[in-house]
């Protein structure tokens, strides 16, 4: 049984257009140096390797590269998490999918002289075109299925709230579909990046879904951080079955009221809990899980991508590569 651990480095201004506040002032973010320099020690103190998922935009920021740097150095896997972090990417054209995706990866192996093999949408949305274009591309996965009821309804409740008092989040609620999204890991249908293809018509991309407890239950940062030990467990039931337990932090997820704005504090629940607590939940989870092997998610979807035998990769693609830009 194979596990993952990676952590989606959404700057602070995307928390900031969800909530519908003001985005804050131009300057070092602290998702790109306390968040990622706690990341790295989190996995050293485990001894294990992550997977970075970047906004390319981010990576201008020397700071920002230069840390983003020591993970790739350090063994870490770094994925793309597109240019600009587009909450309505999935429903771009194809020409500006094609830009996100190659603005980002071109930022990532800028940084770390290794283009990205996997990627995850933002907001977790994705679409026929979007499938396509990684597909095109050449990654050898996507790891954006999050098939979470809770999520889902408490999402869709704090976008309904927030329209109600003229405060509109940028976030975008996606199709009730994702909900039957097979929690192992798949090839995608062409027309339907939320169904399990049939070869030949399946996609060569592997589909890692971001894995759901029981009833759905979101087992991500946010929430491993601040839900009791004994719940958690509850909540855990089921999922050593699964061939791939990938389980998904966020930058805010190491961070606290002190590193962020006064604006987003409050709206932000989990930035009440101090990073120090946080922090020791979260490491008290992952060594729940040592009986498994840890792996970055490239090397998962290696590995349960040939699984079966049947090499999915398109042809002419290596291991590991992306068809040229």
């Amino acid at each position: 049984m194979l596990t993952s651990l990676s952590i989606d480095l959404d700057a602070l201004e995307h928390y900031h257009r969800v909530h519908g506040i003001p985005e804050p002032s131009p300057g070092e973010d602290p998702v790109y140096g306390k968040a990622v320099e706690r990341f790295g020690e989190l996995c050293a103190r485990l001894g294990i390797r992550g997977t970075a998922f970047c906004v390319g935009r981010n990576l201008d920021h020397p700071r920002a590269a230069a840390a983003v740097r020591r993970l790739a150095e350090g063994g870490h896997e770094v994925a793309n998490h597109s240019f600009s972090h587009d909450y309505a990417l999935s429903s771009r054209s194809p020409a500006e999918i094609a830009a996100e995706l190659r603005g980002g990866a071109d930022a990532i192996a800028r940084v770390t002289s290794q283009p990205p093999v996997g990627f995850r949408a933002p907001g977790y949305t994705l679409s026929p075109a979007l499938l396509r274009a990684l597909t095109t591309d050449g990654y050898r996965y996507d790891s954006s299925a999050f098939p979470a009821l809770p999520y889902y309804l408490g999402k869709a409740a704090v976008m309904g709230v927030l329209a109600l008092m003229r405060q509109p989040s940028r976030a975008i609620l996606d199709r009730p579909r994702v909900l039957l999204a097979p929690r192992t890991p798949y090839h995608p249908r062409p027309d339907e990046p939320y169904a399990r293809g049939t070869p030949p018509d399946a996609l060569p991309i592997l589909e890692l879904p971001i894995t759901t407890g029981l009833l759905g239950f979101p087992l991500i940062g946010t929430f491993i951080a601040t839900v009791p030990g004994w719940a958690l467990r509850a909540l855990s039931l089921g999922t050593s079955r699964l061939p791939l337990f990938s389980l998904e932090l966020h930058g805010v997820d190491l961070l606290d009221a002190s590193d962020v704005s006064p604006a987003l504090a409050p709206r932000q629940r989990d930035l009440a809990v101090p990073a120090v607590k946080k922090l020791a939940r979260i490491e008290a989870f992952v060594r729940r899980l040592a009986d498994r092997e840890w792996v970055t998610l490239a090397e998962a979807a290696e590995r349960l991508g040939t699984g079966d035998g049947d090499d999915r990769r398109p042809t002419g693609t290596p291991a590991g590569t992306r068809r040229p830009c």
